[in-house]
């Protein structure tokens, strides 16, 4: 008589899976980050917040004891901060984010520049080769 023993053994950790799936929803959740959107939006914060101080201020030298009015104005000037300020601040950061990515290639090649120069100095073999390229830019 013959005995047969199935063994049905996971081919993969149960661990791992939730691990991959769980790198998989991190990585795909990255790829949705906007950065110049996080920017806006606490510089947004930190204006509404300072606007806000301000009203606060002025709003206790003229309530009078009249807290309810001053709360409201007070929410008045904070939505309406949030509601003039959010569009122009988010167009000033993705435009920040623009030119500050063309001011940094804009150092890095002029660091490749200096470095690739001060080879050329020690370098008559790079200095040759950098006069023949000149030469072929300018004609």
């Amino acid at each position: 008589m013959s005995k047969f023993v199935h063994i049905d053994m996971p081919v993969s950790h149960l661990g791992v899976d939730r691990l991959e799936n769980t790198v998989a929803v991190l990585q795909s959740l990255s790829k949705r980050f906007d950065p110049s959107r996080a920017m806006a939006t606490m510089l947004l914060a930190a204006i509404v917040s300072a606007i806000l101080l301000a009203a606060n201020a002025l709003i206790k030298e003229v309530s009078d004891g009249h807290l309810l009015m001053a709360w409201i104005a007070l929410w008045l000037v904070g939505f309406a901060a949030l509601a003039m300020l959010s569009q122009p601040i988010r167009v000033f950061v993705r435009g920040f984010r623009v030119r500050y990515a063309i001011w940094s290639a804009k150092r890095l090649a002029a660091a490749q520049d200096a470095m690739m120069w001060e080879a050329a100095l020690s370098d008559a073999r790079v200095m040759s080769d950098l006069r023949a390229a000149m030469l072929r830019s300018a004609g």
